[in-house]
């Protein structure tokens, strides 16, 4: 008896009626073995998170807290309050025992106001908390941004050319790891921000904003780019550099196609670390009065508020909201960073 269809194996399977479902195991077998040999760095890493319960809730902390900070003007108009807006009168805020300390009703969370008013000026404390969060994650992230580009490029650069120009940049490096970073931030940031004055910067709170992530961006590449220098000394001799040299692609072609994205592992794990410690340095500028500026919201402002009216001995809930709030995020981007770590460490443990 004639098979039903033609056979895909070997001779003997022409013996006997070939069953229908006899071919579709190959294709989600095909398939998978495509989605292993194919998976990116990213689908690697991913994999690998996924088995982490640890992980994945600091990345759902993560995922909330971005949604918190771009919803940010939906949220308030929920609500129905803003950032800006103060409340000072007798029915709001104490005029007797405390003076400016908001009325027991207005102090903590309620209805009409989600996290209470704040001391002092009366202003909604959730508005400025979703609208701060806007303000710390964006220069967080673009601080980041801009020293992961020039680390990457520049590290890049000296372990592949080497000679006259690995001493240079790697005399640079030096240069910018030998200075204290908080000291250097504390006292450039002020002159920075006197500078960009009348520019095109110069607008409400785009320039705090502008000057911090420039220098907490251009002072925060040289470690990463150390580390991307050493991975590129070893880079630089392998089989397939020397190929795409044969073929005669330009160095710039080489470093951009055939270096960056075999040391992305380095540079996605470095940047997991840095949003997280950015974060840390834009609300330790802004308390200490040389970052962002009131009215402007920013989780470190508010720290500074509660702590320059010492309104954190009476008012405790003030504090705690933006303390609260920056350790958790912190937290969770350390724990991340730690996740990507180890999930692109070809020495760890794969389960």
């Amino acid at each position: 008896m004639l098979p039903s269809r033609p056979p895909s194996g070997a001779d003997g399977e022409a013996d006997g009626p070939a069953p229908a479902p006899a071919t579709p195991p190959a294709t989600p077998s095909a398939g998978g073995g495509a989605a292993v040999t194919a998976r990116s760095l990213l689908g690697t890493a991913w994999l690998r998170i996924r088995r982490s319960r640890i992980a994945l809730a600091a990345l759902a902390v993560i995922v909330l807290m971005v949604l918190f900070a771009v919803l940010a003007p939906l949220l308030t108009g929920i609500e129905g309050q803003d950032p800006y807006t103060t409340r000072t009168s007798p029915d709001v805020l104490d005029d007797y025992g405390t003076p400016g300390l908001p009325l027991s009703y207005y102090r903590y969370p309620s209805g009409e106001h989600w996290l209470g008013l704040e001391p002092g000026l009366g202003r909604d404390i959730f508005a400025r908390m979703a609208h701060g969060a806007r303000i710390s994650l964006v220069i967080a992230l673009l601080s980041t941004a801009v020293s992961v580009v020039l680390g990457t490029v520049l590290g890049a650069a000296a372990g592949y050319f080497g000679g006259k120009v690995d001493m240079v940049i790697s005399r640079i490096m030096d240069l910018f790891l030998a200075f204290p970073h908080l000291l250097l931030v504390l006292s450039l940031t002020p002159i920075l921000q006197s500078r960009l004055g009348g520019t095109a910067l110069d607008r409400g709170s785009l320039l705090p904003i502008a000057s911090l992530v420039i220098i907490l961006g251009f002072f925060g590449w040289a470690y990463l780019a150390r580390v991307v220098r050493g991975q590129v000394l070893s880079l630089r001799e392998q089989e397939f550099v020397e190929a795409a040299r044969s073929y005669g692609a330009s160095h710039r072609s080489i470093i951009l196609r055939q270096i960056i994205p075999n040391v992305m592992g380095v540079v996605l794990v470095y940047a997991t670390m840095m949003i997280p410690t950015n974060i840390t340095a834009e609300a330790a500028l802004s308390f200490l009065g040389v970052g962002v500026k009131d009215p402007t919201p920013s989780w470190g402002q508010m720290l500074n508020a509660a702590q320059a009216g010492n309104w954190y001995l009476t008012d405790p809930w003030f504090l705690a909201v933006p303390a609260g709030a920056l350790v958790i995020t912190v937290l969770a981007f350390n724990l991340l960073g730690d996740a990507v770590r180890d999930a692109l460490d070809p020495k760890s443990s794969r389960g």
